[in-house]
């Protein structure tokens, strides 16, 4: 399947499932006013090929124990710049894992959604939502993890001309504390 067939999938999953897709009242973000920046290039940075080392938890809520994994990373711009496109392939000699990611930027809401799609399983992930403040994008979405539901958090941070951080993490008790399950550093390899 081409990787415009990949991305009109995932675009027409969006538009059918962000309806269902929640944030806890309480930690959606504050509407912003009509002055607020524009943020549809906050995401530029990512455009590119990386290097990527991670590190994540083998099984949230339930192992302490990590694995680590190496691949690469590729961003394009799609949809004349109004959106990019995310593949990953990373493994390790005990595993192995492709994904696609979409982000798509909202010029009403001034927010960004992020929507990933694993190919273990072909699903498609909720919608985390959110914006960049100070250097740092913070989004957020809502899953259930062994019969729970959480809130997972995706944080791009240390960003630098060719290399930045990114940290997946979960709360089970609404977003008073946050235990990290996925950190990856990435390091540019062409523009």
């Amino acid at each position: 399947m081409t990787t415009f067939r990949k991305a009109l999938l995932i675009a027409t999953g969006l538009a059918l499932g962000l309806a269902g897709t929640a944030v806890l009242a309480a930690d959606a973000p504050t509407p912003v006013s009509s002055a607020a920046r524009d943020g549809a290039h906050d995401f530029d940075f990512n455009i590119g090929t990386w290097r990527t080392h991670i590190k994540a938890l083998q099984d949230p809520l339930g192992s302490t124990a990590w694995g680590e994994m190496t691949g690469t990373v590729t961003v394009r711009k799609i949809w004349g710049g109004k959106a990019s496109m995310e593949e990953i392939e990373a493994g390790s000699k005990d595993s192995h894992f492709e994904g696609l990611t979409l982000f798509l930027y909202n010029p009403q809401s001034h927010q960004w959604s992020q929507t990933w799609v694993d190919s273990s399983n072909g699903a498609i992930n909720k919608s985390a939502v959110g914006a960049f403040k100070d250097g740092r994008g913070e989004l957020i979405s809502q899953d259930t993890l062994h019969g729970r539901t959480v809130l997972i958090r995706d944080v791009w941070s240390d960003i630098q001309p060719n290399s930045h951080h990114f940290e997946e993490s979960f709360s089970d008790d609404n977003g008073k504390t946050w235990q990290p399950d996925f950190i990856a550093s990435l390091t540019r390899i062409s523009p």
